[in-house]
């Protein structure tokens, strides 16, 4: 519980950088993008810990989808169940209800890379 709980500072962290690379990609941002950039962040990275460090590629691949799933069940509940409309991603070729496509599936894939090694960082740097 004491290295979950360690997790919560990448994941603020993680989040507010998520946030940030929205705003300069679309503009803007939604406060839940914070929560679940966070969220993935953290998981991401409890990837090398949970399973004694796999390679880099499976590390990613597993980003991706983490990443994917939780936005399709994020999106049902923010965007098709509360109206939100966060995101929508209906012009997308091959989407999901408008909440995932592949394109993004791709992104995630490649900041996974980013996750990965910035929260191996982030625990040299505060001394995990």
């Amino acid at each position: 519980m004491k290295k979950l709980l360690a997790h919560i500072p990448i994941a603020v962290i993680g989040g507010l950088v998520y946030m940030g690379i929205e705003i300069l990609w679309r503009g803007h941002t939604h406060w839940t993008m914070g929560v679940l950039g966070g969220v993935c962040f953290a998981l991401i990275g409890l990837l090398d810990e949970w399973q004694d460090h796999p390679p880099l590629l499976w590390q990613m691949i597993q980003g991706a989808c983490i990443v994917t799933v939780i936005e399709l069940f994020s999106g049902l509940v923010l965007n098709v169940w509360l109206g939100l409309g966060v995101w929508d991603y209906s012009n997308m070729p091959g989407n999901v209800m408008g909440q995932i496509c592949p394109q993004f599936s791709c992104a995630w894939f490649l900041l996974s890379f980013v996750a990965v090694k910035v929260e191996n960082l982030m625990h040299k740097f505060i001394g995990h």
